[in-house]
């Protein structure tokens, strides 16, 4: 695929697969990939139809990071300012990716394999659920360019998923973290075979899909505010209000149905 459509779209029913697809780059960022994926999550975030995401590499690997050609492109865009406000205007972009993985309604489900390093790694820890194959690697590969370790969210999302003192390691050494230790310090969820990478990230949406669409968008956002650092006492709040409005559904009285009548719910989004 020419990098004009640098992501790759498949609808399978209520689960849409976003594929980052430059095989020949393994997927490295460039400023054409990442305003395509910025524009795809856009369409997303009304797009109730859609229940969950699925996001994924075409080729050897996730993503090997920013494609350093790539940020010779998006000068270009914008050649008409001075450096310094290049280099912000095209970081812009990046950070519109990874906040709008986190603020679509869609639970994001991330397949790993192969390398998924720099920004790659961050992609990765924007999604709510990582599934990996046994070659996976994560590697926070921007403090061996000379560059801030933290990059992408980075900074944000690594100690909220495996605490400051290893978050710390990662992005001050640039290290990489293999599929094994990925899961047991809870970088990831689960490995899986190699090459079933996809596959099992599309049966975990599938049965994210299977309770009430409103529950799973209500709840993605109760674990954002969580992440975001509420309070207890705020948490309940919000958690309050929120089951409040649930209890109001159409798709809540027909869940209780189904319990006592030891049926499949059917939701219609009401």
């Amino acid at each position: 695929m020419s990098d004009t459509q640098p992501v790759a779209v498949e609808r399978r029913g209520p689960v849409t697969i976003l594929t980052l697809d430059r095989p020949e780059r393994l997927n490295a960022l460039s400023h054409g990939l990442l305003r395509r994926l910025g524009e795809v999550l856009d369409d997303l975030l009304y797009d109730y139809e859609q229940r969950v995401v699925v996001l994924a590499g075409a080729g050897r690997a996730f993503c090997a990071g920013m494609d350093l050609k790539g940020q010779a492109e998006g000068a270009r865009w914008v050649e008409d300012v001075g450096r310094v406000q290049t280099t912000y205007a095209i970081q812009e972009v990046v950070a519109r990716v990874v906040a709008g993985l986190r603020e679509i309604p869609q639970p994001v489900v991330a397949a790993v394999h192969g390398i998924a390093a720099g920004g790659g790694l961050s992609l990765a820890c924007a999604a709510d659920v990582r599934v990996a194959g046994p070659a996976a690697r994560f590697s926070a590969s921007f403090a061996k360019l000379g560059v801030s370790g933290g990059d992408m969210g980075s900074s944000w999302f690594l100690p909220r998923l495996v605490g400051a003192e290893r978050a710390a390691e990662i992005l001050l050494t640039g290290c990489d973290v293999d599929a094994a230790e990925a899961e047991r310090i809870g970088l990831v969820s689960r490995v899986v075979a190699e090459g079933d990478e996809l596959d099992a990230a599309v049966e975990v949406a599938q049965r994210m899909c299977d309770v009430a669409p409103f529950t799973t968008r209500m709840t993605k956002s109760l674990l954002n505010a969580s992440r975001d650092g509420l309070s207890l006492r705020q948490q309940l709040e919000l958690e309050n209000r929120t089951q409040v409005m649930m209890t109001s559904t159409a798709d809540f009285r027909e869940a209780c149905d189904a319990f006592l009548e030891r049926r499949p719910a059917v939701f219609e989004d009401r």
